[in-house]
């Protein structure tokens, strides 16, 4: 069983930045084990992916409204994934959760949620005008 905390979540001004972290815990099988994605979900809107990191960090891919200002990363030793948000948007209000995928390279459907077997439980970010 994986567990994920997401923390870094907060009130910002659109065009500052924050920094999304994601201990990752499990009894069963290491970090470098997995793919990892963020999430982010508004309200009254689906669940949208971010960004996802295969196992080594060496592949990283980005949903098109935040490549050039999100940056993902991920530290093994540490057990801990990351993003980076810079230059944010009032859109990018949102909960944002980060997510295991059960096999180390990100799949070609990255994107979708149902690609993803562990959740946390989600951080608030908000970015007002």
């Amino acid at each position: 069983q994986v567990h994920l905390v997401e923390t870094g979540g907060g009130l910002v001004q659109a065009g500052g930045s924050l920094t999304l972290s994601c201990p990752f815990t499990s009894g069963r099988r290491p970090f470098d084990d997995f793919c990892m994605g963020w999430f982010r979900q508004a309200p009254g809107k689906e669940r949208e992916a971010v960004s996802c990191i295969n196992w080594s960090g060496g592949t990283t891919k980005y949903s098109v409204s935040v490549k050039g200002r999100f940056t993902i990363s991920r530290d093994n030793a540490k057990n801990t994934l990351d993003l980076q948000m810079n230059d944010l948007k009032v859109e990018d209000t949102a909960m944002y959760y980060c997510a295991a995928d059960g096999w180390r390279h990100c799949s070609g459907s990255w994107w979708s949620p149902d690609e993803y077997n562990d959740w946390g439980q989600g951080t608030q970010v908000t970015v007002s005008s």
